[in-house]
């Protein structure tokens, strides 16, 4: 089996590209290497490549998996399901692409778009940013957020009419949604297909609509939503909110709300992955004949070890005292970075004894510690 190609690659386009950009590259692309139009004998496999690549990097949640799992992360056991094996009727809008270029005999594809245009299609996702604190971030936290939703009314059922038999099929485009045009041209008789301007799209009219959304087949109402937000979650991490997005078209379903959110830094700890780095202070004498000191944590204090003869930038460890693996659940560490610092406001009691130490290290009879870096120059 062929060695599958990155995403990125197979469009032609960087990691930082747009969505604007993905869709262009795709459009391109798919007229390309679509089968009625290019007849080499890889062609129909190009445009399924290209359809796959589409499908991921067009979606904000399979993108970010992909990005930071490669096609690991597209394994259907990872929860995206996998990728359309089938034929070509599975490629989504692919219809309109194709229709706009060559009218809607193309191939037998304009007949499908016609069929599928008033078809009822899944809301556009939406996307808002919540900051939490760093704290929030470690242990998680619900939250209740408010937002506007526009939901299927509940007295039509998104019919947007008064009544089952006040809707009636479209004349203009009997039911199509939509209307063709034919013209002639120096090529010869051509169609190009449109929106039936009638019915915009849904294949249908009605005559007197719902009084409670006014023919709209929703409402817009104000709700609350408890989302919750998992330990161990990272800035840039996204969660997800079914059917809270942009409403459906032609009695589809809501897309679905994507919550990324964003941690604000503490102002002594440091988060790295799951562990959790803090830089803590030592005196030189404390460092030198060794101590023991109540350590802070995100837990709270920890007693903690320091060893004699410790050394300024040594890191001391304290086993599961960071934050929880939001993938495999295990604890992680906090690491302590030892800095030695001097004391400048010594009593006099205090000076006393560091002239005697430092007098006992001039003993001609003991290297002291400049002595032996000294030596190594000579």
């Amino acid at each position: 089996m062929a060695e599958k190609r990155d995403y990125y690659e197979i469009l032609g386009i960087s990691r930082g590209a747009s969505e604007d950009e993905i869709k262009k590259a795709f459009r391109k692309l798919a007229k390309k290497y679509h089968p009625d139009v290019n007849k080499e004998p890889d062609a129909a496999e190009k445009f399924k490549e290209v359809n796959e690549a589409y499908e991921v990097l067009s979606d904000p949640q399979k993108r970010q998996t992909y990005d930071q799992f490669g096609f690991a992360g597209m394994d259907g056991s990872a929860g995206f399901g996998g990728f359309s094996s089938g034929g070509f009727d599975d490629f989504g809008d692919l219809g309109d692409i194709f229709s706009s270029m060559f009218g809607s005999g193309f191939g037998g594809f304009g007949s499908r778009t016609s069929r599928r245009s008033n078809a009822p299609r899944k809301g556009a996702d939406k996307l808002m940013r919540m900051t939490i604190s760093f704290m929030e971030a470690c242990f998680g936290k619900t939250e209740t957020i408010n937002i506007s939703v526009d939901e299927t009314c509940k007295y039509c059922n998104g019919s947007g009419a008064n009544s089952p038999s006040d809707v009636e099929t479209c004349s203009t485009c009997r039911g199509s949604g939509v209307t063709v045009r034919t013209q002639r041209t120096p090529l010869g008789m051509m169609q190009t297909q449109g929106v039936c301007p009638d019915c915009g799209g849904t294949g249908k009219k009605i005559r007197k609509v719902c009084p409670h959304c006014q023919g709209r087949g929703y409402s817009t109402n104000r709700t609350s939503v408890e989302l919750k937000i998992p330990a161990g979650i990272s800035s840039g991490q996204q969660l997800r909110i079914a059917g809270k997005g942009e409403r459906g078209e032609n009695g589809g379903p809501n897309g679905d709300l994507y919550i990324e959110i964003y941690v604000r830094e503490h102002d002594k700890f440091v988060r790295d992955g799951k562990d959790i780095l803090l830089e803590i202070p030592v005196s030189a004498v404390d460092a030198t004949l060794g101590t023991t000191v109540d350590v802070p944590t995100i837990h709270g204090d920890v007693s903690m070890k320091i060893p004699a003869g410790t050394q300024d930038g040594s890191r001391l460890r304290l086993k599961n005292k960071g934050v929880v693996d939001i993938r495999g659940g295990k604890q992680g560490d906090q690491i302590c970075t030892v800095r030695i610092r001097i004391d400048k406001n010594l009593n006099s009691k205090e000076k006393e004894l560091y002239k005697q130490l430092q007098k006992l290290q001039s003993d001609p009879g003991k290297e002291n510690i400049w002595q032996r870096f000294k030596r190594q120059f000579s």
